[in-house]
């Protein structure tokens, strides 16, 4: 949520925010609603004063009592108003976009994000590469049917050397971050409403989200909950950064997604993940240093695992509405011939911690929101795609990571039957 005096002194920024990032917010509409808002309030408040003086003192005068009366309805219709008003105003509000950062691309999509570095070099097979979804058929590593039978469409289950590099890659990631300072968390895969709202995932990702009681839905990342968990705190100044490495499951219903990737385990509706939240000082070098950081830990773990990658810097039309700037690090599928996402990492200044007011008392006494950040530092199965088609064998096999082997036993190989 953006601060509603930066919206009335900046009113040509924040139509260009939602210009840039195709938003449909009008900020015409807002700054009447706002001004009719801050009009009824001064007269409610006046009038709410005179009655009080009036309301003084001794015996009244029929004509008095006339004049309070008509006051009191008087006061109670702009009472109406404004929470009318105020409750509009608080609807726009959500939809309000975060400005982003100078150094954004312009773009509409994720077509038009653009490459900053990459790293690694691409494999060249002296056979014919199969395919993930090959590789985990011929493997037996998915089965795709009992999945669709048990969950429907995009169901699956993870089986033998699949299930074991999972558990495998959760450890191994989640060791790296808590030796970088990181708190390891379990967080909830359902939180409430206020939670989303909070953290932008509402009302703009609607279409996402799996509801699932009055008020309860299914998270699509651990951002959501950790940044819930520390809802209407106050830190001191010394306490800050918050840095948390939290795991969870994750719904999203892919409803943009009709007709992409409808095969495999890259687009699914339930998977897991790993995420990084930082929570940090009121200031844009700090959060652009830790987005750097939290990027930088990302990479260091795809090149731990040997994987050829690619950043790239998010167009404006690929931000959500309260990021300020993001990078994907996209990762090679050789049948592909191209770079898919795997992780993102995004700033957002105060636009979350305004909405889920969580602030902290500086050195010199004043209160200030935090500014807040997340990053994907793991998420399965997705990465599982990369990992198999890089490192599968001629002979239909698929080489451990070394990086992984001991998470798996001392194991090198998959696909040597190890279960039955």
């Amino acid at each position: 949520m953006l601060d509603i005096k930066f919206i009335r002194q900046n009113q040509d920024l924040v139509r260009e925010a939602a210009r840039k990032k195709h938003v449909d917010f009008d900020v015409d509409k807002f700054l009447s609603v706002d001004e009719r808002h801050r009009h009824v309030l001064k007269e409610f408040e006046e009038k709410r004063a005179i009655q009080n003086r009036q309301s003084k003192g001794g015996p009244k005068s029929d004509a008095d009592l006339v004049g309070l009366k008509k006051l009191k309805d008087e006061i109670k219709l702009l009472a109406d108003e404004v929470r009318v008003l105020e409750s509009e105003l608080a609807d726009l509000m959500l939809l309000a976009p975060q400005v982003p950062d100078p150094s954004v691309p312009e773009g509409k999509s994720d077509e038009d994000n653009v490459q900053i570095r990459s790293w690694g070099k691409l494999p060249k097979f002296g056979f014919a590469p199969k395919s993930n979804d090959d590789i985990v058929q011929s493997l037996d590593l998915v089965d795709y049917e009992r999945g669709a039978k048990v969950s429907g469409f995009r169901g699956y289950f993870l089986k033998n050397e699949a299930a074991q590099l999972s558990f495998s890659l959760w450890q191994f990631t989640l060791d790296r971050l808590v030796k970088k300072g990181f708190v390891p968390m379990m967080a909830p895969a359902i939180a409430r409403g206020a939670n989303f709202n909070g953290t932008g995932w509402l009302p703009q990702g609607k279409d996402e989200i799996y509801k699932v009681g009055d008020d309860e839905y299914l998270v699509g990342t651990a951002e959501v909950s950790v940044m819930g968990y520390h809802a209407g705190e106050i830190f001191k100044e010394e306490d800050l950064p918050k840095k948390y490495i939290a795991f969870s499951p994750c719904y999203r219903s892919e409803a943009g997604s009709y007709g992409k990737d409808t095969k495999g385990i890259l687009r699914v509706h339930e998977f897991f993940k790993l995420e990084q939240v930082v929570l940090c000082r009121n200031d844009h070098d700090e959060s652009v240093r830790w987005h750097e950081e939290i990027t930088n830990n990302a990479e260091e773990i795809v090149q731990e695992l040997g994987l050829p990658y690619r950043v790239v810097v998010n167009c404006a039309g690929d931000l959500g509405l309260g990021q300020v700037k993001k990078y994907d690090l996209e990762t090679w599928v050789p049948s592909q011939n191209r770079y898919r996402e795997t992780h993102s990492s995004s700033y957002f200044h105060d636009f979350q911690t305004r909405r889920l007011n969580i602030r902290y008392r500086a050195k010199d006494g004043q209160i200030k929101y935090a500014h807040s950040l997340n990053n994907t530092a793991l998420a399965t199965p997705r990465i599982l795609i990369n990992l198999l088609e890089n490192y599968q064998t001629k002979k239909g096999t698929v080489e451990v990571p070394k990086a992984l082997r001991k998470y798996m036993g001392g194991m090198k190989e998959m696909g040597k039957k190890m279960f039955k």
